[in-house]
This record gives C-alpha cells, structure tokens and sequence, in this order.
C-alpha cells in the first residue's frame, strides 16, 4: 500500500511540474505587465503609478488603476493599424513559407534515409549563424546595386536596379527566410511518418497521383500544417529586427510599435497595454483551434 501511494504522490508531482512552470514563467509575468497595463505613465522610477506601498493600502492601489491604455489603442489608429498590418504581413509570411516548404518537406521525406538526414542537416544549418548577422546578409543581397541586382542584370533579365530593400517584399523576402525552417521540419516530421501502403492502395483503386495526394497525403499531413503555420505565424506577427532592418517606414509592424513605446517614450503602461492585446490575440485563436481538435477527436 506504501509503494503505490508513494507512486500516486509521485505522478501527482509529475502533473504539478508543468502547472508550475506556468504559474512562475507565464502566470506571474502576465500579472506583472497587466498591473503596469493598468497603471498611468509617470516621470518616476520606474516610469508608472500608482505603486504597490502594502496591504494596508490596497484599496487606494486598486483606485488608482484604470483600462485608460487599452482605450486608447482603440481611438489611436496607429495601433489598431499597426496590428492588421502585422497579422497581414504573418499571414503572407505563413502562406508562402507553407508553399515554398511543403514541397521541401515532401521530397525530403520520400528519399533514402541516410539523404534525409543530410537534407535536415541543410534545413537547421542557418540556426548555426547569428540572426542578426543573416538579416544584416539580405541587406547586401537587396540593396541597390547589390547581389541580387548585379546578378539579374548580369543574366540580361533586367536593365536597372529593383531597389527591393526599405519595402514590404524586402521584409517579406527576410521573414519567409528566418522561418522557413520552422516549417519544414514539423511537415518533414508528419510526412516521415506517411503510411505509403495508403497512396498504392488509392493508386489500385484507381486514384491519380493527384487525387491520391489531395485525399490521402493532404489530409493525414494537416497536423504537421497547422504545427508549422502557428511555429511560424506566431513569432512573425511581433517582429521587430526584419522590419526594422529590411523595411521602410511604411511597414509599422507591431513590434516596432511595442519597442518604441518602451524604449523612446518609455510609456511601459501603454507598452504593456499593446503586448497584453498580442497575447490575446495569438492566444485565443491557438485555444479556440485546440478546443476544436479535442471535440473533433472526441466525435471520431
């Protein structure tokens, strides 16, 4: 009786691991920036009021706190602007890194595997770089008269620079790049694992190949999909080091707009109050589409 009662309090501590975890790296730091979203700005130390004196004046604490910040993200068109902009820019991204890497992945997964593991290999290979040093590297292949130029005109395929660098399809062009392998990798890691029995089974009963893959492949990969679009989709909406480097000042990207507030107005109540609206909304899509899978599993 002893041994299994230990073995209960130990899967209970098991389970407690993660919920901790969350509570001390997501739960409290969430608390933290919702109290400083809910503050005033002030010219103090740090740059928010009212401040936390103790328990005894808690009530005066709570009077002080106010939705005055997100108000205003919803009168001031720059932010609201700001985030269509970013979820269309993460949208563009995810699309075109899905058509790019889907394919990849594919004939990836259908070599030998000795091949596989080199071609994974090539996949990671840029993480092995700075980010920063491979965004400043795209700087020289668009700029005016850089690689990218001097090569198309050197082929004859144009007569003048395409001066791509400072626009959205500069900031399109380094943020499908920096992601791509995310991707690939979780669409390599459910493609490995197709049963092929299934697509010669389609082909015998008459199926074409491109029957077979929109029946077949498509759907059994769709975990691997929605893995790789949200690993990609979510990091790109906040970005801050492409726009800022690769863009112009008409791609006004969300994460620009969090570090400006933060770091040139040092306004951290209104800062907070736009990071808390991005949480929100790249949480509560994830939560919606889980909820949706576990009832669709349920039902089958």
């Amino acid at each position: 009786m002893s041994a299994r009662n230990a073995a209960a309090r130990l899967g209970r501590l098991v389970v407690a691991v993660p919920y901790l975890w969350l509570l001390l790296f997501f739960l409290v730091p969430f608390g933290m920036v919702l109290r400083i979203a809910l503050s005033d700005s002030a010219t103090a130390l740090p740059p928010y009021a009212p401040h936390f004196d103790g328990f005894s004046q808690l009530g005066e604490f709570l009077s002080g706190l106010d939705f005055e910040n997100f108000r205003l993200l919803g009168d001031d068109e720059l932010y609201w602007q700001s985030y269509l902009y970013s979820l269309r820019l993460a949208a563009l991204t995810t699309l075109i890194a899905l058509a790019i890497g889907y394919p990849l992945a594919y004939a990836m997964a259908s070599v030998s595997r000795r091949a596989q593991g080199l071609l994974v290999v090539l996949v990671i290979l840029p993480f092995w770089t700075s980010f920063l040093i491979r965004v400043y590297a795209w700087i020289g292949i668009l700029r005016p008269d850089g690689l990218l130029d001097a090569a198309l005109m050197g082929l004859g395929l144009t007569s003048e620079p395409l001066r791509l660098l400072n626009t959205e399809a500069a900031v399109l062009i380094g943020m499908v790049y920096s992601y791509l392998p995310f991707m690939v990798l979780p669409l390599f890691a459910t493609l490995q694992k197709l049963d092929r029995s299934l697509l010669e089974a389609a082909a015998d009963l008459g199926a074409t190949p491109l029957k077979a893959f929109l029946t077949v492949t498509l759907p059994l990969s769709l975990p691997g999909i929605l893995a790789g679009s949200a690993l990609v989709f979510i990091p790109a909406v906040g970005e801050f080091v492409i726009p800022d480097l690769l863009g112009g000042p008409d791609t006004v990207m969300i994460g620009k707009v969090l570090w400006n507030e933060f770091f040139s107005n040092r306004d951290w109540p209104l800062a907070s109050a736009v990071a808390i609206v991005l949480l929100i909304v790249l949480v509560l899509p994830l939560v919606l589409l889980q909820r949706a899978r576990l009832a669709r599993g349920e039902a089958a």
